[in-house]
């Protein structure tokens, strides 16, 4: 597959290794950046050939798909033109900086005809495929209580980085930047909830526009209920967690370890061996191997016509928890997903 690069910021350097390892399978014919000395960086460290033109990716018809890497506020317009084009696009989360936009960016794609993959990586740790298995066999029975906890730390200076952290840029705070990984695993294996109750508050810990503490309550049509935290305020950073309780056993993911315990008194337990989270003050502290398994995914998608695993359909659903939890704590009701 050919494919370019759009956006050679931060989040670029895991997808750029993921590339090299897939090289037998895709092949970047350029990779954008507005900026100079990034465009050199790239090309010096990961050979790669870079452009300083998007309307040659677009206008280019060998170039079958983009991977889209840029800040959120941008996305939709990307999109647009890729799926104008005729090219599928894998596009790092969020989708976009509204609940709006995001539906909009998403109903382009399928009107095109194009294959729009998410990022969300955290659905391939072989923890989560194993927590989805254990729920969907049935092995916790019913469900009575699904809860997730994201507890990061950001230092000032993150925060300090122009746009970050602010609504015209990213759309939002820790909800939507860190807290959408771990919201849409736990989306992933116990579904999407259906009513929310929270509190959103920027602390003394950060300056900046948007929320870095959420606190809610979530309950989900079957009337299991669960917790929501999220912060960027937990210094030194721990793993992220998932608990899904049910009428047989309980099942919990907390960064790279998976235990389930079962009332006939069988057990799972397994690690994947991820080495850092990017729950500390570095960011992209993390193994690469998550995202290249998205980017395979999205590879087979294309080739055999199936949807991603995580579809811009699939997508969706976080963002309408977290705009529904935002909005909860703006109004202090309790409000539907």
């Amino acid at each position: 597959m050919r494919i370019a690069v759009i956006g050679l910021g931060m989040a670029s350097a895991p997808h750029a290794q993921s590339l090299l390892d897939l090289r037998d399978r895709v092949e970047v014919i350029a990779a954008f950046s507005p900026t100079s000395a990034r465009r050199q960086t790239f090309a010096s460290r990961w050979g790669m050939p870079v452009t300083d033109t998007l309307d040659g990716i677009f206008e280019d018809p060998s170039i079958e798909a983009v991977l889209t890497l840029t800040p959120p506020n941008t996305h939709r317009q990307l999109v647009e033109q890729a799926a104008s084009k005729g090219k599928h696009v894998l596009l790092e989360k969020p989708l976009d900086v509204s609940l709006e936009n995001a539906e909009a960016l998403v109903e382009t794609c399928e009107k095109a005809g194009v294959t729009l993959g998410v990022v969300l990586q955290h659905r391939f740790r072989p923890v989560s495929v194993a927590m989805s298995h254990i729920v969907a066999d049935g092995r916790l029975g019913q469900i009575v209580g699904a809860s997730a906890r994201l507890s990061n730390w950001r230092p000032q200076s993150y925060y300090d980085e122009p746009g970050r952290g602010t609504k015209a840029r990213d759309g939002g705070g820790v909800l939507l930047t860190q807290g959408i990984h771990t919201l849409d695993l736990l989306i992933s294996v116990g579904g999407l909830p259906v009513e929310t109750m929270a509190y959103a508050v920027t602390t003394p810990v950060h300056r900046m526009e948007t929320e870095d503490l959420v606190a809610g309550a979530i309950r989900y049509g079957n009337g299991a209920i669960g917790t929501v935290g999220a912060t960027t305020c937990a210094y030194p950073g721990t793993p992220d967690a998932i608990e899904v309780i049910g009428t047989r056993g309980m099942a919990r993911i907390e960064g790279a370890t998976l235990i389930a315990k079962f009332h006939d008194g069988s057990d799972i337990e397994m690690d994947d061996g991820e080495v850092g989270g990017g729950a500390g003050a570095d960011p992209m502290a993390f193994s690469h191997m998550h995202h290249r398994a998205v980017i395979e995914d999205f590879v087979d998608a294309v080739e055999k016509g199936r949807s991603p695993k995580v579809s811009g359909r699939e997508a969706l659903k976080v963002h309408r928890l977290i705009e529904a939890m935002l909005r909860s704590a703006a109004t202090g009701r309790r409000e539907q997903v």
